[in-house]
């Protein structure tokens, strides 16, 4: 297997994966996603328990759920939503209405919101530890670096100026599937939606689980990292502008945070990063397949939570047998 990437190597954070909160909220994201997505989150979680064993390095996985919280001058907008999802959520992956104590019990840091419902079939992972960890597990694949695909055709690519023939090319650039002098034949209509995060620590504060608050305007979610590290986020902008976190950005998500777990106040900003998300018209994924070339895109915000799964459909509706030879275009 040939992998080309335009990164310069395993540590490079150029993909939006490297900016991500690495949630696996199959039920959570009912609420901008069908049940095909819904599956293939679940699914994944099955196989990202598998994946992430056998790599090196013993990467973060956990499988504690996640919260829905909102304050109570937000309920009619939170209970809108929770009734969406538990519409199209089967039954065991509902959410589940907490009272204050049951909410306590699970989160004691958790202080404000007086709303809360908890979905037990969730979890997280930390793409900040999977990225090196995927590649240590893929070392005996031929890895090009610095190698951006200019074209991708039916067995074929471009890439440093050069055509590379395989039995079979996959196509997972995103954004980079697009071409530059606008839409062109064969290719998906791809945009990026910006997504703003932080990284926060705060060795007092303990969370087990990621939580969501529900608000008229925002989903800001806080999920849990090693060392008493938090990932910050929410929002997500039709731009797409690579340039710093916005001021708005910052004073909305630290101070919703804030009124989740007040100990955050004397957290310390580690680290704030943006990024494109590769999104279709619809908001939902797609696989698209030909002879000798599978493209893949509009993973949209449920990236890690469905790419175990995905590329498993990929793979099999290729026909191609493990061990494979081919080509993939990141």
């Amino acid at each position: 297997m040939t992998i080309f990437d335009p990164a310069d190597g395993p540590q490079a954070r150029g993909a939006a994966g490297w900016t991500a909160a690495g949630m696996l909220s199959p039920s959570a994201e009912l609420e901008c996603s069908d049940l095909q997505v819904f599956q293939d989150g679940l699914d994944s979680i099955k196989m990202w328990s598998e994946i992430v064993a056998a790599l090196p390095g013993a990467p973060d996985f956990a499988r504690h759920g996640s919260l829905l919280l909102a304050h109570r001058g937000d309920g009619g907008a939170a209970r809108r939503l929770v009734d969406l999802i538990e519409r199209k959520a089967p039954e065991p992956h509902r959410p589940r209405p907490l009272d204050a104590e049951s909410l306590g019990e699970l989160e004691p840091d958790v202080h404000g919101p007086s709303l809360a419902w908890f979905l037990p079939h969730e979890g997280a992972i930390d793409p900040t530890q999977l990225m090196p960890a995927l590649y240590e597990g893929a070392k005996t694949a031929d890895w090009r670096w610095s190698r951006t695909v200019k074209e991708v055709g039916t067995g074929f690519l471009v890439a440093g100026g050069l055509r590379h023939v395989f039995d079979h090319v996959f196509d997972v650039r995103g954004l980079g599937q697009r071409p530059a002098k606008g839409p062109a034949a064969g290719c998906m209509d791809v945009r990026g939606v910006r997504g703003e995060i932080f990284l926060v620590q705060n060795r007092n504060v303990r969370l087990a689980r990621p939580v969501r608050l529900l608000h008229p305007r925002h989903r800001v979610y806080i999920v849990p990292r090693r060392d008493h590290h938090f990932v910050i986020g929410a929002s997500e902008i039709e731009s797409e502008d690579r340039s710093p976190v916005s001021l708005r950005t910052t004073v909305e998500l630290l101070a919703a945070a804030h009124s989740v777990l007040p100990g955050l106040a004397e957290a310390r900003i580690v680290h704030m990063e943006t990024n494109l998300r590769p999104a279709l018209r619809d908001n939902l994924p797609r696989i698209e397949q030909a002879s000798g070339l599978t493209r893949i895109n509009g993973l949209f915000r449920h990236g890690w939570m469905i790419a175990p799964a995905m590329a498993e459909r990929a793979i099999i509706q290729a026909g191609i047998p493990f061990p494979s030879r081919g080509a993939t275009a990141a």
